[in-house]
This record gives C-alpha cells, sequence and structure tokens, in this order.
C-alpha cells in the first residue's frame, strides 16, 4: 500500500500500444479499416510516406467515386480513357518509386564500399603496426645481445689488462673477506657456484611441529584456556528490537552522533606551526579607498524620480502594446487562415473518430464471421470424421464375417457329409433288419404249415446269406470308417493349407492391395444396397 520497486524502467517494460475493439454498422466502410496494415513500429507513428499514402488512397477512392456508370457506350468510352489515363499516373508513380529505391540502395551500397574500404585499411594499418613492432623488438633483442657480447669481452680485457705479464699472484683471503662485493659473500653463478642449492640446511627441524606425536605432546602441555577460545559478543552501540533489527531512530542517533564527534575532532586539531628556515618578507596589505558617502536626496526629488520611471514604463509599454497592434494587422489574413486550419482540423479528428468507430465495427463484425465459419467447418470435419470412422469399421466387420463365414462353410460342409454317411449307413441297417424279419416271419410261417424240409433247407440257405450279408456289412463298415478318416483327414490338411495361404497373403498384403479388398466389399455391399433402395423409391414415386 505504500509503493513498489523494480528491477526494470518504464522503457523496458513498455508493450505495443493498446488497440481498443470496434464495431463498424452495416453499410459503412470506414477509411481507418484500409490502414490495418500499419503497426507500431512498422508505419505507425505516422511519417511523411505514410501520409502521402493516404492521401493517393484517397484520391483514388475519389477517382474511382467520379467514374461514370456503364450503361452507354459514351460512357464506356469515357470510364475506358479515364482508366487508361489512371493507369499511366501509377505507372509514373511506380517508375518514380522505383528511381528512389534505386537511390537508397546506391548509397547503401556507397556507404557499404566506403565501410569496407575504411576496415580494409585499418586492417592493414594494423598489420603495418604488428610488422613494425616485431621488426622493433628483433633490432631491440640483437642490439642487447650485441651489448652483452661487449660488455662480456670488455671484462675479459679488463681481466686480462691486470695480469698483463702473466705472473700468479696468491690468494689474499683478508682483501676477500674485506670486500663484501667478492666472490666469497656474493658468488657468481658462472662460475658454478649457486647459493639457492643448500638452501635447506638453514630450515629449522622441530619434532614438535613436524610429526603427528609431537603436536600431540605440544596440545597436551599448552593449558585449556589457549585450545578453547572464548569469544563475547559485543554490545550494540544502538538499541535494538526483540527481532534483531535496528530502528530507523536509533540509526540517526549514531550517525549524529558520529557526525558530531568528526566536526569536535576537526575544530579541536591544532596544526603544528611549521618552523621558518628562511625569513620571509611580508608585505603590507594595500590601503582601501575611502567609502563613498552619498548625500540623502529630498522627498520631492524622489518623486520626481518615481514618476519619470512610470512615465517610462508606459511610453515603453504603448510603443510594444503598437507594434504588435502593426503586426497583427499585417497578418490578420494568416491569422485567420491558420485559425481555419485548426477548425477543419478538428473537424477532420471527429471525422476520423467516426470512420475508426465503423472500422472497429466492421473489423468485429468480420472476426464473428470467420468464427462462425470455423465453427461450422469444425462440425462438418467431425461429422466427416465419424462417418467414415463407421464406414470403416462396418467394412472391417464384414471382412471378419467373411472369413468366419468361409470358416463355419467348411465346417458345416464337414459335418453334412458326415450326416449323409450316417445316414446311408442307418438306411443300409434298416433294409437288412427289415429283409431279416421278413424271412423270420416267413420261415415261422412256413413252420407253422408243416413243411419242415422245406423249411430246413430254406433256413441253411437264410443262414448263409446271413453270414454273407454280415460279412458285407462288417467290410462295408470298415471301408466307410476308414473313407471317413481319410476324407477328414484330407478336409483338415486342407483347411490347415488355406488358412496357412490366406495368414500368409495377409501378410504380404500391400495397401494398395488391402484398398483393393476394401473397394470390392463397397462395390459388393454398398452399391448393391444404393440399387435396391433407388429401386424402392422408382417404385414409391410410380
Amino acid at each position: 500500500t505504500l509503493g513498489t520497486q523494480t528491477d526494470y524502467r518504464d522503457g523496458e517494460a513498455q508493450t505495443d500500444p493498446y488497440s481498443p475493439e470496434y464495431i463498424v454498422h452495416s453499410g459503412s466502410i470506414p477509411e481507418l479499416l484500409t490502414l490495418a496494415t500499419l503497426t507500431w513500429g512498422r508505419g505507425l507513428p505516422a511519417g511523411l510516406e505514410e501520409v502521402e499514402m493516404i492521401d493517393r488512397a484517397r484520391e483514388k477512392r475519389a477517382w474511382e467515386a467520379s467514374l461514370p456508370p456503364v450503361d452507354s457506350p459514351e460512357n464506356t468510352a469515357k470510364r475506358l480513357k479515364m482508366m487508361e489515363e489512371m493507369e499511366r499516373k501509377e505507372w509514373a508513380f511506380r517508375e518514380q518509386e522505383i528511381e528512389k529505391l534505386q537511390k537508397v540502395r546506391l548509397e547503401v551500397l556507397k556507404k557499404m564500399l566506403r565501410r569496407r574500404e575504411e576496415n580494409q585499411n585499418k586492417v592493414d594499418v594494423k598489420r603495418l603496426c604488428d610488422h613494425w613492432q616485431n621488426r622493433q623488438k628483433a633490432r631491440e633483442e640483437k642490439i642487447r645481445k650485441i651489448r652483452h657480447d661487449c660488455a662480456l669481452m670488455l671484462r675479459k680485457l679488463i681481466a686480462n689488462r691486470k695480469n698483463m705479464l702473466g705472473k700468479l699472484e696468491r690468494r689474499d683471503i683478508i682483501k676477500e673477506y674485506t670486500d663484501f662485493s667478492s666472490q666469497v659473500y656474493a658468488p657468481l653463478s658462472r662460475i658454478g657456484v649457486f647459493p639457492d642449492n643448500n638452501s635447506d640446511f638453514y630450515v629449522v627441524k622441530n619434532f614438535y611441529l613436524n610429526t603427528f606425536t609431537g603436536l600431540c605432546e605440544l596440545e597436551q602441555c599448552l593449558p585449556e584456556s589457549v585450545m578453547q577460545l572464548k569469544i563475547k559478543a559485543p554490545k550494540p552501540r544502538c538499541t535494538i528490537t526483540k527481532t534483531g533489527f535496528i530502528k530507523r531512530s536509533a540509526r540517526l542517533e549514531a550517525d549524529l552522533a558520529q557526525i558530531h564527534e568528526a566536526l569536535l575532532k576537526k575544530k579541536n586539531k591544532v596544526e603544528p606551526k611549521k618552523p621558518t628556515r628562511v625569513l620571509e618578507k611580508v608585505e603590507e596589505p594595500v590601503p582601501k579607498p575611502p567609502t563613498l558617502i552619498l548625500e540623502k536626496p529630498s522627498i520631492e526629488e524622489e518623486e520626481i524620480d518615481l514618476a519619470v520611471v512610470c512615465l517610462q514604463k508606459l511610453l515603453r509599454g504603448r510603443a510594444i502594446q503598437n507594434m504588435m497592434f502593426e503586426g497583427k494587422k499585417k497578418r490578420l489574413d494568416l491569422i485567420q487562415e491558420l485559425r481555419a486550419t485548426h477548425a477543419l482540423q478538428e473537424d477532420g479528428q471527429l471525422l476520423l473518430k467516426a470512420e475508426e468507430q465503423r472500422i472497429l465495427a466492421l473489423q468485429q463484425q468480420h472476426d464473428s464471421q470467420m468464427h462462425k465459419l470455423l465453427s461450422m467447418e469444425k462440425d462438418l470435419a467431425t461429422i466427416e470424421g465419424r462417418t467414415l470412422a463407421n464406414i470403416l469399421d462396418f467394412l472391417s466387420k464384414e471382412l471378419l464375417r467373411l472369413q468366419q463365414e468361409r470358416k463355419i462353410h467348411a465346417l458345416v460342409m464337414l459335418a453334412e457329409r458326415q450326416r449323409r454317411m450316417r445316414e446311408a449307413e442307418e438306411s443300409g441297417r434298416r433294409q437288412v433288419e427289415e429283409r431279416r424279419r421278413q424271412e423270420e416271419d416267413e420261415i415261422f410261417r412256413q413252420a407253422r404249415e408243416g413243411d419242415w424240409g422245406d423249411w430246413l433247407s430254406r433256413s441253411c440257405l437264410i443262414v448263409g446269406r446271413t453270414i454273407d450279408t454280415y460279412l458285407e456289412d462288417v467290410i462295408l463298415s470298415s471301408m466307410e470308417r476308414t473313407a471317413e478318416e481319410q476324407a477328414r483327414e484330407e478336409v483338415q490338411k486342407r483347411a490347415v493349407e488355406i488358412n496357412d495361404i490366406a495368414y500368409e497373403m495377409e501378410s504380404r498384403r500391400t495397401r494398395l492391395q488391402s484398398e483393393e479388398i476394401v473397394a470390392e466389399l463397397v462395390y459388393d455391399f454398398l452399391i448393391p444396397e444404393a440399387e435396391k433402395s433407388s429401386m424402392r423409391e422408382r417404385g414409391k414415386e410410380s
């Protein structure tokens, strides 16, 4: 409720200007809608080019409104003539635009060439500077080497000059130790002496500092006050709250106390006088001129002076007023023109506002129409997708149904064949039993009549026939059973082979073949149904 703090400036958080919604009345086309392509940063705020474009668009609309209607040959010829003239003007304007663009491109190309030349010159200058620096470094290195060789040769010559006769001299130890620049104290490395080689010889080696046991013994010898430090927290100079914060009043008091102490130190500081080494001449100050004393004027003179000053102000003001009136009279036409222009600008602003409202209304209407079209397209797409999904589902189910129907048809054929074979067996058995029953009845009838000889002969014949029929039945039943088993095995083998072939064809089937199968199914199922429905409709109509 008091204020906010941000890491960003207003310029960094500024977005594009807000463009409010608008409503366009029916039958009106606002001029502002023609400028919808201009956005912030791309034509807005409008410059000279945008203003010229708006003027050209207005002139073109006015020209289109002034075109005569196409209702007579004269108006048609006049319209064609005006359109040709307008086309020439547009081509001329386009040529001017192309020339301007070419000029701008030429200027850009010149700037790019100039910049490229400058960059190339910079690169050349940098290369020359690098080459010059490398040559300078090589020159300095060569000079340093020459000087080093010169100093070496000079030292050799000086050493040879000291002992020109080549006599052997003994070593003067006293002289070497008295001279601190001798090789005893500062030996030369070129002779082969390196003083840093035995630097570890003077390092202090202590048992209590270099080993762990020595450190433990050293800790045991030290008192506890050395090992366990007690740190006292400093008392705050200012009053602190319970939460640990310093109040603003206490902080201000502390700052004021520091400033007061600094002022007291600066005030009480006494600078020590420096002793004068040389007598200095003290110049006497220049005597001041006598102060002028003006006589006090009388009251009458003061009144006269004030009256004169007031009169001067009046005259000057009247003269300036007269100059302003003269200038106003000279430029009265210009002032009236400016006032009329300002009034026209206000009317134009009102018209622009009305045009803007109309354009906003048109844009809102267009958005609502686009929304309706999009929703309609979405609904149509959903309906089409649902219909296609239902059709494809129906076709896939029909394909599965056909496959199952083929399998069931094969099983039905097997069952029908088995049923017929069993019916044939049963009919044969019934016929044999009927024949046997008739023979037994005949035997029984003849036995009752008393013709035993004939009966015995016939009974023997019947027994032989029954044995033959029994053997025939056994042989036929065994033959039928074996034939049935062989037929079942062959049918099962054929069914397995057909299934393998069908599965292999399905696995090798391409998208084109599947589409052909679907097309055949559609042709076999949908087209006859459509023909039936059309025939029914024709019958109803007739």
